[in-house]
């Protein structure tokens, strides 16, 4: 059977934990066609980003163009677009109406909490972008940045309920709170992980308990793509979310006790861990 196609529409990260390659790594574990749309290029590893080259956004949209004249994904992500006119751009396309499905994920902060993008990219985000997005994916450092808010305000799961009625209000049609950073708005590492859904469905909170793990590089990344690529499948959103968060939840387990890098590592995509043997459990 010829698989659905989903497209990314991210940066690149040369360590593979994380952007453009975790995103087709999980279309793959998920059995959908993955194509790309680089935004940048990256070096970077598991301990720093040491380089990033922008591409020009009339590039980025020559390579989206080509994906949808020919291979017509059911389902798009964004993830790292840059700059401001990269975030136009790609809005511009979704209001057309050529981006289905379309899942943002907002990475505009790094989990250190350093800003990746500009205020005229955040703008651009708030104006143009989030009013053609299926489903926002902020973390709480992004939610905050977005709402113009402090990241310490997002300490409990009332204020990520707070926060996301707020962005929606900005025209997505379901927003998701990623409750990752919890630990570190509370001050209480040992804090759940949910995360907050709010869309027309109501409001539904996806609890999880925190996998205990240094290898977490590429967990946003990974659920939008997980996401889109459900609703490629032809799951509902809330399906859709449900089974992202399971996926990436497995992965977090898979890899909890690798060794790869002497950072934040990748997480176990294609269940590895789990195989006979191990898989790629590296000493």
């Amino acid at each position: 059977m010829t698989p659905p196609v989903a497209l990314t529409i991210a940066g690149s990260d040369s360590g593979g934990g994380a952007g453009v390659q975790a995103d087709l790594k999980t279309f793959a574990a998920l059995g959908v066609f993955g194509t790309s749309a680089l935004s940048a290029v990256t070096a970077q590893n598991t301990t720093a980003v040491t380089g990033v080259v922008v591409l020009e956004p009339s590039f980025v949209v020559a390579q989206v163009e080509a994906v949808l004249d020919d291979l017509h994904p059911a389902a798009v992500k964004t993830g790292m677009l840059a700059t401001g006119p990269t975030v136009a751009a790609v809005a511009e396309l979704a209001r057309a109406g050529r981006l289905p499905h379309l899942v943002v994920d907002p990475v505009l902060v790094s989990s250190t909490g350093h800003r990746l993008t500009d205020d005229a990219g955040v703008d651009a985000y708030r104006r143009l972008l989030l009013p053609a997005a299926e489903v926002l994916t902020p973390n709480l450092r992004e939610a905050a940045v977005l709402a113009g808010r402090g990241f310490e305000e997002l300490c409990d799961v009332d204020a990520m309920i707070a926060v996301a009625e707020e962005l929606r209000a900005l025209g997505p049609d379901t927003v998701v709170v990623k409750g990752g950073h919890l630990g570190a708005a509370s001050g209480d590492a040992t804090a759940p992980s949910p995360d907050v859904v709010v869309g027309p469905q109501g409001t539904v909170v996806l609890e999880a308990d925190r996998v205990a793990t240094g290898n977490d590089h590429g967990t946003g990344c990974s659920l939008s793509a997980a996401i889109a690529a459900h609703l490629a499948l032809g799951l509902d959103t809330l399906e859709s979310l449900r089974a992202a968060k399971a996926f990436v939840h497995r992965a977090l387990q898979g890899a909890s006790a690798w060794h790869l890098g002497a950072g934040h590592g990748p997480i176990d995509h294609f269940g590895w861990s789990a195989a006979p043997g191990g898989g790629a459990s590296a000493p």
